[in-house]
């Protein structure tokens, strides 16, 4: 059992290089003009896909299951990278419901087999207002080790690392702004505080 301190994942920061993107299967660039105020303003967006998170709960353990991952935009930022967060995917998927698609990203990322009927939501927010406006749902789940099917860590050439973060340290862990983290992994932390605790 992995715990938020444990990591597995190692990039390689001396083959990191840059170029230019001049096409992507997963975002698109555009720029809006309007008129607010009788003034006329311009802005660049990113068009892309919406999202799913999942905030799970390990009873036998007393601890939160979170991924650790590299992010290049992040890595761009503060040349790093890495960073924890909630299970999560792409809204990529035509004829499923978002409950299904969490459901798949549980198993994939997590290893874990949780029903789609076994996710409670706990809300919808915008990311990224500024650039792409994203749509992101946020479920929760308990899981035990009866759920656990196999390691996770993502499929294809995914390197998710796949860790425990135990309810006594959650407080301190989204309050140590050393921490690399989402938005999203935090506030679910705090919905789950709110309402349990």
């Amino acid at each position: 059992m992995k715990y938020f301190s444990d990591v597995d994942s190692k990039v390689d920061f001396k083959s990191i290089c840059f170029e230019e993107c001049l096409d992507s299967n997963y975002i698109k660039p555009a720029r809006m003009t309007y008129i607010e105020n009788g003034k006329k303003k311009v802005w660049d967006i990113i068009n892309s896909y919406d999202s799913v998170s999942i905030l799970l709960y390990n009873q036998e353990i007393d601890s939160f299951l979170i991924v650790r991952q590299f992010r290049p935009a992040v890595y761009a930022n503060n040349q790093d990278g890495y960073t924890y967060e909630l299970c999560a995917g792409l809204i990529d998927k035509e004829g499923k419901s978002l409950e299904q698609i969490a459901s798949e990203e549980i198993f994939e990322e997590c290893g874990y087999d949780v029903k789609a009927s076994d996710l409670k939501k706990i809300g919808s927010f915008f990311a990224s207002t500024g650039i792409s406006g994203s749509k992101q749902t946020i479920f929760f789940a308990t899981i035990s080790q009866e759920n656990r099917i196999n390691g996770g860590g993502g499929i294809d050439d995914e390197c998710i690392d796949v860790l425990f973060l135990p309810l006594k340290e959650a407080q301190n862990f989204i309050d140590d702004d050393s921490i690399a983290k989402t938005p999203a992994l935090a506030y679910a932390i705090k919905w789950y505080m709110d309402k349990f605790k």
